[in-house]
This record gives structure tokens, sequence and C-alpha cells, in this order.
């Protein structure tokens, strides 16, 4: 998954001595350890694999960090410019890398960045039936009912999603359903099923507009909704009669319920259901999920 953009130093120990279908993410700061998140804990990694030892620990360099997002970009920083004004770069197999460095900005836009100084590396899984616990309450006599995912970061959102799409498929659910790929991060390993249709790299506006006007969505399934431009788009596609799945990000019900920028949304009933997951027991934890009022209807 990531051969040809690790050097070999770090790629070696990880592939042989831990694994990838482990770890969740990896972390180089220039100067410091390598740090692995594995299951919602965090090691060093050593020549011999995992560890909590320091001295055991391999070390990322600022020339490390360049040479990764240097291969990541497929020998061209020019081709991945958007990207990295957005902050990451997302490699052909979804693979994203989260950049940390000098943001250069005019006139409160951004143009580049530079001066990279760390990277977080997500490794993306595909989990078979996470969304099952959930399955039954977002889908009722036939119809798919709009649906929130929340979650903190790296708590398993994306996974989540990309099986349900599949989940629907598998059941011959014969929905046309969209999925908005805003990061190029849903569409990976085997795919999403028979009866979905992917835009990848647009933003909410342009993905959900003309997605809508050109593919005919039953469902729209997209990653991340945040700011007002989402949640107008969001508010589009209802009033076209499409269904929406998608997430947030916010660790409980109650924050998410104080958040200005949901309250019309939340007020409108926009959402039949919101799924709460954490990472108590590991990413995709499911809290809770509860209805359109946000009152509980099952918890674990």
């Amino acid at each position: 998954m990531l051969d040809g953009i690790l050097p070999d130093k770090i790629f070696i120990p990880l592939k042989n001595k831990v694994g990838f279908s482990l770890v969740n993410e990896i972390r180089l700061r220039a100067e410091k350890p390598v740090v692995l998140c594995i299951s919602g804990q965090k090691f060093f990694l050593s020549n011999d694999g995992k560890t909590r030892n320091l001295k055991d620990a391999l070390y990322a360099t600022t020339s490390m960090i360049e040479d990764i997002i240097f291969r990541a970009s497929e020998c061209s920083i020019y081709s991945v410019g958007e990207q990295i004004k957005k902050g990451y770069i997302v490699t052909p197999n979804g693979v994203r890398i989260g950049i940390g460095g000098n943001v250069i900005e005019e006139n409160g836009i951004v143009k580049t960045m530079n001066k990279f100084s760390s990277l977080n590396i997500r490794i993306p899984h595909e989990v078979k039936n996470c969304s099952l616990k959930a399955y039954t309450s977002m889908v009722e006599n036939g119809k798919v009912l709009n649906s929130l995912i929340i979650s903190p970061p790296g708590a398993g959102k994306t996974t989540f999603l990309r099986d349900f799409v599949c989940q629907l498929s598998e059941r011959n659910l014969a929905f046309n359903t969209l999925v908005l790929d805003e990061r190029g991060e849903l569409n990976i390993g085997k795919g999403l099923g028979n009866y979905a249709d992917i835009i990848s790299f647009a933003s909410k506006k342009n993905g959900f507009e003309n997605g809508i006007r050109s593919l005919s969505p039953n469902i729209i399934v997209t990653d991340e909704i945040s700011e007002w431009e989402d949640i107008e788009a969001v508010r589009y596609a209802c009033n076209c009669g499409v269904s929406i799945i998608a997430s947030t990000h916010c660790d409980n019900i109650d924050n998410f319920a104080r958040k200005t920028a949901f309250k019309d949304i939340i007020d409108e009933r926009i959402f039949d259901r919101y799924i709460v997951l954490s990472m108590k027991e590991g990413p995709g934890t499911l809290e809770g999920i509860y209805d359109e009022n946000l009152s509980r209807i099952m918890r674990w």
C-alpha cells in the first residue's frame, strides 16, 4: 500500500514486523520518533516492530518527510498543489497523508505550504459488517433514512460509511447511490458495490449540484460535513428528495447539539438518525443511536 512512498527504513519493519492491517495511523515528525496508532493505542516504531521503549525508536527527519511528500505526489508536487493547499495528499489507493508545515497565505487565501515538518499517514481499512448494528435503524421499510455519523477524528466514520454502502448493495437494494468522495478516501479496496457512482475531489456544493443533475441519485453518501456551504448542500439535496448519509466530527451527542453550524438542520429535523461512534473499544465503537429529536433510541 505504501511501497514506493515510505523509505525502506520505515516500510520494512512496518510490513514485516507490525503489519499494515493493524495500523490506523503513522505519524512522522521531524527529528522525532515515528509513532504508530494501533487500535487507539500509541507505540513507537523500531526495527523489531512496535515498542514503547524510546531508546529503540526509529526517528523521522525533515528530508524523509519531504521525500515522502514527493513520492506520494508521484514525483510532481505541482499535480497535487490543490490538495496541499488543504493540508493533505491522497494516494491513488486511498491513503490520506496529512501535512504539517508553514502555510503561505495571501489576502486570507491559502496559496501553498512549505517547510514541511510532520505527516499523519492514515491507513484506510475495510471492516466488513462494521455498520450492521446501526443498519436496521437507518433503513426502515425499504427507505434509507437521512443519517449523520458523529465521531472524533480517527474513530471509524469513513470505514462505517464504506461498509454501509456495501451493505445496501449486498442486500440488492438497487438505490442509485452517489458517493461524494471529496478527499479520495471512500472508494478504496474492492469498491462500493454494484449501485454506487463516484465523484471524487469535488467540493460538497459542486458535487451535490452536479451529481443530482447528472446522475439522478436516490441516496448521497459523503464524509465530513462541517462548514455552512456543506450544510446548505445537504439541505439542497433533501429538498430534491434525495436521502443523505453523511458524517461529521464531534465527540458526543451533547457537544454536537451545541455546534452552532448545525443548529438549523437540527431544528428542521433534516436528519432522522444520529449514529455516535467513539474510540472506547477501538475505532468504530458504537456509543448510541438517536432520533431526529436527539433522543436516544439505542445504546450499547
